[in-house]
C-alpha cells in the first residue's frame, strides 16, 4: 500500500507534458502492437472460407500463364469448375488438359477473348458462357503494362490504349457481365488483382498509365464492395508486389523467385486464402513486410526511387533496341 501511495505521488510530482507524452508513446506502443497480431492471425492462423459456398463455379481471366493460371489449378484444388478466359486458344485447350489430368472431376469451359481487342465483344461472349452457370468467383486478373519503361509523352496511342481497354475496360465489362447472376443468387466473390505500382509507393514513373489502371481497380473494387455487400457478394482488390512471372520477367527483369518475389503458385495459393476478407488485401507475407517498410519512407524518398528505376530501364531499353 505504501509502495502504491509512492507511485501516485511521484506520478502527480511529474510535469503534465510528461505524461501526455508518455501516454501518448504507450498507446502508438498499443496500436502498433495490435496492428502486428493481426498481421499474425491474418497471416498464420485464419482459416480459409469454404470457397464453393460462392458458387460452384470460378471464372478466371488472363488464366494461361503466371498468377492466372496458378489461380486456376488453386481454384480447381478447392473442389471448383472453371471457365478459363484468355486470347490463346491452343494455350486455353492446354491449361485444360492439365488441369482436367491432375483434377479429373473439374469440368473446365474456355473462353477465347482478345482484351486488346473489341473488349464490348469479348465481355458478350463471356456473359453468354456464364449465363445459366453458379458462377461463385469471378478473378480479374488480366492485365498488361507497357513493353518499356517510357516517359508520358513517349507512350504510343496504341500502347497505352490497349493498357486502358485490357486493364480498365476488360475488367469493367467483365465484372458486369457476371455480376448480375451473382445478384440473383445473392452471394459471390469479385477478386481483382491490382498492383503495388498504384497502392505500396505513391507514385511509378515511367509507368503512369499502367499504375493509374491499378489505381481505378483498387477504387472501383472499394466502391463495389461496399455497394453489394448487402446482396451477400464479397469484393475484394489484391495487392501484390513484384511476382516470378513472364511479365515480371520483362519489365523488371526478375528471373526467378526468391524471399520477396514468390512464384506464381505461391502467391496464387496465399491469395486463395484471403478470398472474401476485406475489400483489399495482400496476400503473400514477405509483400507486407514490404509494404510496411515502404511505409515508413518519405515519399518524396520513394518518388526519387522509383523514377531511378524507371529510367534506368529506359536506358536499358533503348540500349537494345
Amino acid at each position: 500500500m505504501f509502495m502504491f501511495s509512492t507511485c501516485i505521488n511521484q506520478l502527480k510530482a511529474q510535469p503534465l507534458w510528461i505524461l501526455l507524452l508518455s501516454s501518448l508513446g504507450f498507446l502508438s506502443i498499443l496500436k502498433h502492437t495490435i496492428s502486428l497480431l493481426k498481421w499474425l492471425f491474418i497471416t498464420l492462423l485464419r482459416p480459409p472460407k469454404t470457397l464453393k459456398n460462392y458458387g460452384s463455379w470460378a471464372l478466371i481471366t488472363g488464366s494461361t500463364d503466371g498468377i492466372g493460371k496458378a489461380f486456376a489449378f488453386q481454384l480447381a484444388q478447392n473442389g471448383l469448375d472453371l471457365i478459363l478466359v484468355s486470347r490463346n486458344s491452343p494455350k486455353l485447350n492446354s491449361v485444360s488438359s492439365e488441369i482436367q489430368a491432375k483434377y479429373p472431376r473439374t469440368k473446365v469451359k474456355v473462353v477465347v477473348v482478345d482484351f486488346s481487342g473489341d473488349v464490348k465483344e469479348g465481355a458478350g461472349a463471356v456473359e453468354e458462357v456464364v449465363r445459366g452457370l453458379d458462377v461463385g468467383i469471378l478473378v480479374n486478373n488480366v492485365g498488361v503494362s507497357y513493353p518499356a519503361a517510357r516517359f508520358f509523352s513517349e507512350v504510343e496511342e496504341e500502347v497505352w490504349r490497349k493498357v486502358v481497354r485490357v486493364n480498365l475496360e476488360g475488367t469493367t465489362r467483365v465484372t458486369r457481365a457476371v455480376l448480375g447472376g451473382m445478384v440473383e443468387r445473392k452471394r459471390g466473390a469479385i477478386v481483382s488483382i491490382g498492383s503495388g505500382a498504384a497502392i505500396v509507393v505513391p507514385s511509378h514513373p515511367l509507368y503512369a498509365i499502367y499504375a493509374a489502371t491499378k489505381a481505378y481497380i483498387d477504387k472501383i473494387s472499394r466502391c463495389l464492395y461496399v455497394e453489394y455487400k448487402q446482396f451477400g457478394i464479397d469484393v475484394q482488390c489484391q495487392v501484390p508486389l513484384y511476382v516470378s512471372t513472364k511479365m515480371a520477367s520483362r519489365i523488371a527483369l526478375i528471373e526467378r523467385s526468391s524471399f520477396f518475389i514468390p512464384s506464381a503458385d505461391n502467391y496464387a495459393q496465399a491469395a486463395v486464402q484471403q478470398i472474401g476478407y476485406g475489400p483489399r488485401c495482400t496476400p503473400y507475407w514477405t509483400h507486407s513486410v514490404q509494404w510496411f517498410l515502404a511505409s515508413l519512407l518519405p515519399e518524396s524518398v520513394l518518388d526519387w526511387w522509383r523514377l531511378s528505376i524507371g529510367i534506368r530501364r529506359r536506358e536499358m531499353s533503348l540500349h537494345d533496341e
